[in-house]
């Protein structure tokens, strides 16, 4: 069996992973990747990256329903979901022959195979094309990701009892579907589909829909969603499953404790992910697990082994999100590189919700920041008032929230629904890494006119308690 050393062996391609080996070989380290399966793991493969081009055309198809009323004469409107799939895979192609190419240009060697942590600073590999070899490593860094997870005692089927990843592999889309858990991809996935001409049902256990939003993003959401037909319970509890017959029969408690059955030709589980823990090698080198089989790390992502990292959705770090795993990479790498870095505030890193109308958010709700004892200022401003939304005639729904301290006006979260707010979110992440206050975002002259002007006027109305268009 061959061995070979390496001053870093990362285990998984997704985007916790490459970007750790692409950090490592610019600093001149010897790395190698092991993944068993494509690069760019399952956010370029079977997450982020499909999902959002199978929204685009999502969103595109909404826009050309309404082209007349922009002058716009389309006759003959119709959807394909092959030639959706068609573009989604295109997509995915191009991303994942990037990171192939990334790891080229950086002098990566990939090692195609499952990965195993056999003792300190060896990893066996079993390779896909036959045989197996074991890669030394003077460091290693644990970034298996993670998968979906089932709802307790009804498996995926890929047929009906579905997951993300079988949404993805549709040859048409549902007369009907319902969606368990309205986070992140229970409603991506339900935006997408009720454009798609599915009629949809949004199940939440918690007792409002994207439960992690700040209360008004959630109730400004179900709004939006009441508007096109998407059905949500909120506070609604999944008594049983029954996959065995024609539909799929859901028995669901809802809010005021009465039973309700819901048949669907398809339901999307989307309740959150399992971790990709097992049979790694962990218990071998002495890498610690929580209750749930998520691995703990230190600030530095340092886990309890000597040399073994680990980063992204594998590790306890919430939240879960493909940028956080990127961010976690690089710095894993540059501490074992003896930089001096900072532990990542994983309380400010931005989270971004695709469907239709967009959400976005940093930092605290305001119910958060309350419970945490802060003295709270709120500004906001909706997207009524905004010229460019006027324009592109998005004006029914969405806001800009800023929440403040009161005392000296730091920004302590930013929170936004409607169009295209996940490219504005940025703005809030800066302010919340540079401890902006209300009066500089309100310094700073917003383009005129562009979607992000509402950004300015919400800190007027924070500063001052009143905006100016409006």
């Amino acid at each position: 069996m061959s061995e070979q050393v390496y001053d870093l062996v990362v285990l998984g391609s997704g985007p916790g992973g490459y970007v750790a080996a692409i950090r490592a070989a610019q600093l001149g380290m010897k790395t190698a990747i092991v993944e068993v399966n494509a690069l760019g793991g399952v956010c370029l493969n079977i997450g982020c990256i499909p999902t959002k081009a199978l929204l685009h055309s999502a969103d595109l198809l909404e826009e050309v329903k309404e082209a007349k009323r922009f002058g716009v004469m389309v006759e003959n409107i119709g959807f394909e979901l092959a030639g959706a799939m068609k573009h989604k895979d295109t997509v995915v192609k191009q991303s994942t022959d990037g990171v192939a190419f990334l790891m080229k240009k950086n002098k990566i060697e990939v090692v195609a195979g499952r990965g195993r942590l056999i003792g300190r600073g060896q990893v066996h590999v079993q390779l896909n094309e036959g045989g197996e070899r074991v890669l030394v490593g003077k460091q290693i860094i644990v970034a298996t990701g993670g998968r979906p997870r089932p709802f307790p005692g009804v498996p995926f089927d890929g047929e009906r009892v579905l997951s993300s990843t079988d949404m993805l592999n549709l040859k048409a889309p549902p007369r009907s579907l319902l969606a368990i858990g309205a986070g992140a991809i229970g409603v991506e996935f339900a935006s997408m589909f009720r454009s798609f001409g599915s009629e949809v049902t949004v199940v939440e256990a918690l007792p409002r829909i994207v439960p992690n939003e700040d209360e008004e993003v959630s109730a400004e959401l179900a709004k939006a969603f009441q508007r096109r037909g998407i059905k949500t319970l909120a506070g609604a509890k999944v008594e049983s499953i029954d996959a065995g017959g024609e539909q799929v029969v859901v028995t669901v408690l809802d809010s005021a404790g009465k039973p309700q059955q819901i048949a669907v030709e398809k339901l999307l589980v989307s309740i959150g992910i399992a971790p990709n823990t097992e049979n790694i090698g962990l218990e071998e080198v002495g890498v610690k697990v929580n209750s749930r089989g998520f691995i703990e790390t230190d600030g530095f992502l340092r886990t309890s082994a000597e040399g073994v990292y680990a980063i992204g959705d594998c590790t306890a770090n919430t939240p879960w999100l493909a940028h956080k795993a990127s961010a976690e990479g690089i710095l894993a790498v540059e501490h074992m590189a003896g930089h001096h870095v900072t532990p990542i505030d994983y309380g400010k890193i931005a989270a971004c919700t695709y469907c239709n109308p967009e959400i976005a958010s940093v930092g605290l709700t305001e119910a958060k920041a309350r419970e945490r004892g802060y003295q709270v200022k709120v500004g906001k401003f909706p997207f009524s008032a905004n010229g460019k939304a006027r324009v592109l005639g998005q004006t029914r729904f969405g806001f800009v929230k800023l929440v403040a301290e009161a005392q000296y006006g730091e920004i302590l979260g930013v929170h936004m629904i409607g169009p295209r707010v996940t490219e504005m979110i940025a703005e809030g992440g800066i302010a919340l890494s540079h401890e902006a206050t209300g009066e500089s975002m309100m310094q700073t002259i917003h383009a005129h006119p562009t979607l992000y002007e509402a950004i300015g006027e919400a800190a007027h109305a924070l500063v001052h308690g009143a905006p100016i268009h409006l």
